[in-house]
């Protein structure tokens, strides 16, 4: 497998040009939680047509490609916003399209996948995660994006970096959710190339951190990791093919707890009527607790894909069951 590398600024530039005829661009908007060292900007991916960043890679990624690659359809995996975005950036452009899911993946993203005409396989977490790395792919004749290590993915993501610099341009701090590291290091990669002295941090579950634990070892490690309801961030280990270009434009990772996500969701609810996943409040969790979001720190909002019923339990002050 060919390691990723740091897409440049004028790869985003023309992702973002390729998008823009297809999604709106999404706000970035101030919200004053009365503090004083800091002014919390919210990234709103939630805003996005499937409600979640994922539509951005995967419609650039379809869009990269020309139509004899695709024409078997595409596939990727995904643990739900992927596929819900791989499946209307398929639709939109009238190809056929598989996910690769594991079957406790939220329901609204299943059925989300579904509803636009994808075909769900499900599978193990383990081979999942195999497929994920590429010591293993599926039989299937599509074509296969893979979600973190896919170039075009990475240059999709990175027009949400461009987007937050454009609007903020004296940026200071950005925090993102780190699942596989695509989102991250795409974002990193327009933001240090457009303000260089701004810091990116990824945000994970306390309960599955690997990047924090990679960081601390120097080098990739297997760590246990504890159920959580937040599905989207943190596993095992790392994706070996994407942690070196990760690791050298993050500044460091934020673990945040279970209580301080919901926290945060239900802070994003009562204060700007946002609907966030666990995933997505993340972002926000850290800002409200790291002594390095200070100044003017954007927090990535990454999805609103969240069950009912885990949504019904957050805003009644619970931790929702894994």
């Amino acid at each position: 497998m060919t390691l990723p590398r740091r897409p440049t600024l004028d790869e985003i530039v023309a992702a973002r040009d390729r998008l823009r005829a297809w999604l709106p661009r999404t706000p970035l908007l101030r919200t004053d939680l009365g503090r004083p060292d800091q002014l919390i900007f919210l990234k709103l991916e939630t805003l996005s047509p499937i409600g979640a960043f994922k539509i951005r890679p995967a419609l650039n990624a379809l869009l990269c490609r020309d139509a004899d690659e695709l024409r078997h359809g595409v596939s990727t995996i995904s643990s739900g916003n992927m596929a819900y975005g791989m499946a209307w950036a398929a639709r939109a452009l009238g190809v056929p399209m598989a996910a690769y899911m594991y079957a406790d993946a939220p329901r609204t993203k299943i059925d989300g996948v579904r509803r636009l005409g994808g075909d769900v396989r499900f599978v193990s977490h383990e081979t999942w995660w195999r497929y994920i790395v590429g010591t293993e792919r599926p039989d299937g004749a599509e074509l296969l994006v893979n979600p973190v290590t896919d170039q075009a993915v990475l240059a999709g993501n990175g027009t949400i970096g461009l987007e937050i610099v454009e609007d903020l341009p004296d940026v200071d701090c950005v925090l993102t959710p780190y699942g596989g590291g695509s989102m991250t290091s795409g974002v990193a990669s327009a933001v240090k190339a457009m303000r260089g002295q701004a810091k990116v941090f990824a945000v994970e579950d306390e309960n599955a951190a690997p990047v924090t634990a990679a960081l601390a070892a120097g080098r990739i490690v297997e760590i246990k990791t504890r159920p959580s309801f937040i599905k989207s961030i943190g596993g095992p280990s790392l994706v070996p093919g994407l942690w070196p270009l990760a690791n050298q434009l993050i500044d460091g990772a934020i673990a945040v707890s279970l209580e301080q996500v919901t926290e945060a969701m239900r802070l994003l609810f009562s204060k700007a009527k946002i609907v966030a996943e666990g995933a997505g409040a993340a972002s926000l969790a850290a800002a409200l607790r790291s002594e390095h979001a200070t100044g003017n720190v954007v927090c990535v909002i990454s999805g609103g894909n969240i069950d009912a019923g885990a949504y019904a339990q957050v805003l009644a002050g619970a931790v929702p069951e894994a």
